[in-house]
């Protein structure tokens, strides 16, 4: 059985117990599929901050419909997104359902300069011995581990877009399925736009389609572009490119959102106890409110 991981929410399938999390009455998913206000075309998100030109592929949720999207998925309450894409064939509760999550991180301007130094090849050993490190800590929290496989699709960096997407090949726990992360990152003058999408291996080719068609309709507005940088006023990213891929935002973010962060794509669990499925929740929240979830997966 086959587990999915995003890098930023816990994603199951939908049940009862979700729906009695959302109205006092048990929705189906057919209801709450009724209930969504999928948008199509140019859509603005954060007060102009960026546009989608959207191709009739794809649709949008708003952020407070995705977050009631991701809570009816299993996530914790309180998800903050700038929305999802998701394709336009697919209710979001079919087996095959995918999406993908934006958020923002305003950490400042990320220096390019290191881009084409970068020896992705090294840099992917020092991630995933970084992962050997940490999954002792994991397995002792009760956590399950993580092997970073390798590169589904190396970094890849267009100086003239300033836009940056690559994809690993995961695998959590025992799940004997490995996972596909794809990441986009879209660099502006005060921070990045995040576009994470999770699915199976198999579905690397449909992926990386879809993904590459978000490429380009994703853009910062004027006076948001890279290009309207200006030096000595606007803040400068402490990190690079090369820790843009290997983590180094969700290094700065504190344990709790980066075990948030590399579990947000569990996108789902065909047969799941429910038992079984509270417990792991009390145990990944601990009772905390995290602050978001625009993380990068730690790497």
């Amino acid at each position: 059985m086959s587990v999915r991981r995003l890098g930023c929410l816990m994603l199951l399938p939908w049940s009862a117990v979700a729906a009695q999390k959302l109205e006092k009455r048990p929705l189906t998913p057919q209801q709450l599929e009724a209930q969504l206000h999928y948008q199509t075309g140019r859509i603005k998100v954060r007060n102009g901050l960026a546009t989608l030109e959207l191709p009739p592929d794809f649709r949008y949720l708003d952020a407070r419909q995705a977050a009631m999207v991701l809570q009816a998925w299993g996530n914790p309450p309180g998800s903050r997104t700038l929305g999802m894409l998701l394709p336009s064939s697919r209710s979001v509760f079919a087996r095959e359902a995918w999406a993908v999550v934006i958020t923002y991180d305003e950490d400042g301007y990320v220096k390019d300069d290191d881009a084409a130094k970068i020896d992705y090849d090294d840099l992917l050993k020092k991630m995933q011995q970084g992962i050997r490190d940490e999954n002792d800590e994991r397995k002792r929290a009760g956590y399950p581990t993580v092997e970073l496989v390798g590169w589904a699709e190396p970094p890849r960096y267009d100086s003239a877009s300033h836009k940056l997407y690559w994809a690993k090949s995961l695998r959590f726990g025992d799940d004997t399925a490995r996972t596909l992360n794809y990441n986009i990152r879209v660099l502006g003058r005060r921070g990045v736009l995040v576009l994470n999408a999770v699915a199976e291996m198999d579905q690397l080719d449909q992926i990386k389609s879809a993904m590459s068609q978000v490429m380009g309709f994703v853009e910062f507005t004027d006076g948001h572009r890279y290009a309207d940088f200006v030096p000595g006023s606007d803040k400068v990213a402490e990190y690079g490119i090369a820790a843009l891929i290997a983590g180094g935002v969700a290094a700065k973010a504190g344990l709790f959102k980066v075990l948030l962060a590399a579990l947000i794509g569990l996108k789902k669990l065909l047969v799941v106890a429910l038992a079984a499925v509270a417990a792991f929740f009390r145990k990944l929240t601990g009772g905390k409110k995290t602050g978001g979830v625009g993380a990068t997966p730690p790497a």
